[in-house]
């Protein structure tokens, strides 16, 4: 498929997909006149390499890790995979951090909630 078409499939645009070449992140074959051309296993690697990008990594991080997920096997090495479970740490952590924050905003609404319930008894009389 020409690289327009996987852009369409994995809901991403062309400048990224050129961008993830730059980055030794995604490959393509040429055609004579050129044009990029890729397979149908490439979309589900674009939809990964979007969802690590979502969780925060950089693309040098993902280039390191990207041997290690696609095809795990007993020949990884020791640095790979403690750059995976470094990065998964991260992840937990920023996880960690959101709750808390969410946990935080629950309770300013209930508060705020609590504060307006109060201001209209007040002009209600009751």
């Amino acid at each position: 498929m020409r690289i327009g078409e996987l852009a369409s499939r994995a809901g991403v645009s062309v400048r990224s997909l050129r961008y993830y070449e730059q980055q030794g992140l995604l490959t393509s074959t040429r055609s004579s006149s050129g044009q990029r051309h890729y397979t149908d296993e490439q979309v589900t690697r674009v939809e990964l390499i979007q969802r690590l990008y979502a969780a925060g990594l950089s693309s040098r991080a993902i280039a390191e890790m990207l041997p290690c997920i696609e095809i795990p096997s007993p020949g990884t090495s020791a640095a790979a995979l403690m750059r995976l479970a470094q990065e998964r740490n991260r992840l937990t952590d920023d996880i960690a951090g959101l709750v808390h924050t969410r946990e935080n905003l629950d309770e300013l609404i209930a508060a705020s909630e609590r504060a307006h319930e109060t201001r209209l008894r007040r002009t209600e009389g009751g």
